[in-house]
């Protein structure tokens, strides 16, 4: 059978690779098609588009970027066409795929989507959407199904990929993967400012402002795989900021503490049991359209499926200076550590163990052939 599956981010182009390689294990036949990353296409996919080429962040910058998107769009209608898949698999990344949807379903391409659009946070009207135009829904947050149950609307609870990935990730020798990137004994602080570049500007000039104010530790940028080093090079202002690419779980082996930008970075810093600031700093036009919207106690993914702070959140002016260096001060502190990680523990229960890429391919091979 064809499987055209469709991501529009690192996390996606991660969780994507995983979910072919547990199609190809169900069907022998399977032929993949998609719009992702390096990862989707090493498992296995035909890349169409690299998710680097749409990295359009924000409500601003979606509208400066109007008729490129609908250039992918209708790229992207064409190619399903020509391939006329079995399955048509979306991952996250609601803005470009639920309008794909919109026009798949009439159609009648059988519809999946792996991850769902966050209409639990935003815009709960999407749900209708999502009804007329998706046939079957993976969701990888406990909280996510009953959500749904109450728009009469049935989902699949898989438990989250994130543990997949991360038990998958081989073991390193901490003094070798040091000295192969140029990291001396200290302590690592990680940070981890986000993937787009509008995005890492924003994040990093703050998290890199408190530098000087921790001289035992040393600050380690988790650069994006969407990113090259030329970009970043321009933050790198003291020698006590060291930076490694593509290697973020790698670092976060070994970190002791972390400023993490919201978004899934912030499970998956907890999920290595990290202790975390969860930082977010946007332009005015698109915070000021976000507040508005957006109707969720939290920000952070850590927050919302334990339904209590468990870590803190710096968002917008709260994002600054006096504040960053009180609550990193905050998650050194062996006591506040101790609870933060009892708390990790309780979280990584809640989101459902192993196994969610391969239940969710199992489930759509099941689909297809009835």
């Amino acid at each position: 059978m064809k499987y055209y599956i469709i991501a529009g981010e690192a996390s996606g182009d991660l969780h994507g690779s995983n979910l072919i390689k547990e199609i190809l294990k169900e069907d022998n036949n399977a032929r993949i098609r998609c719009w992702g990353g390096d990862l989707m296409q090493q498992a296995g996919a035909e890349l169409v588009s690299h998710y680097k080429e749409r990295a359009f962040m924000g409500f601003a910058e979606i509208i400066k970027n109007l008729s490129s998107i609908l250039k992918f769009l209708d790229f992207c209608k064409e190619d399903i066409e020509a391939f006329n898949p079995d399955a048509l698999i979306f991952i996250d990344n609601s803005g470009f795929n639920l309008r794909i949807a919109k026009w798949a379903k009439p159609k009648g391409y059988k519809t999946f989507y792996y991850i769902s659009p966050q209409v639990w946070a935003s815009r709960p009207g999407r749900v209708e959407t999502i009804k007329n135009t998706i046939d079957h829904m993976y969701v990888v947050l406990p909280f996510v199904k009953p959500f749904y149950e109450k728009y009469d609307y049935e989902v699949d609870y898989v438990g989250h990929p994130l543990i997949d990935a991360i038990q998958n990730q081989k073991n390193i020798d901490e003094p070798t993967f040091r000295k192969e990137n140029n990291l001396d004994h200290k302590p690592i602080i990680a940070l981890l400012p986000g993937s787009r570049k509008q995005e890492i500007t924003k994040m990093l000039t703050g998290m890199l402002s408190i530098v000087d104010d921790f001289p035992d530790y040393q600050f380690v940028i988790a650069g994006a795989p969407s990113q090259d080093y030329a970009f970043y090079e321009k933050f790198i202002i003291n020698k006590n900021i060291k930076f490694i690419t593509n290697k973020t779980y790698d670092l976060l082996k070994i970190a002791t503490a972390a400023l993490v930008t919201s978004g899934t970075a912030t499970l998956e810093t907890a999920l290595f049991k990290v202790p975390e600031v969860v930082c977010y700093k946007g332009s005015w036009l698109s915070y000021q359209i976000a507040k508005r919207i957006i109707t969720l106690k939290y920000i952070s993914l850590v927050n919302l499926v334990m339904d209590e702070e468990v870590v803190t959140e710096l968002i917008q002016d709260d994002f600054n200076y006096k504040n960053i260096k009180k609550e990193l001060t905050k998650i050194l502190e062996p006591n506040y550590r101790k609870t933060l990680l009892t708390k990790y523990d309780v979280l990584e229960e809640k989101l459902g163990g192993v196994g969610a890429s391969k239940k969710t391919a199992e489930l759509i091979v099941a689909e297809l052939k009835k």
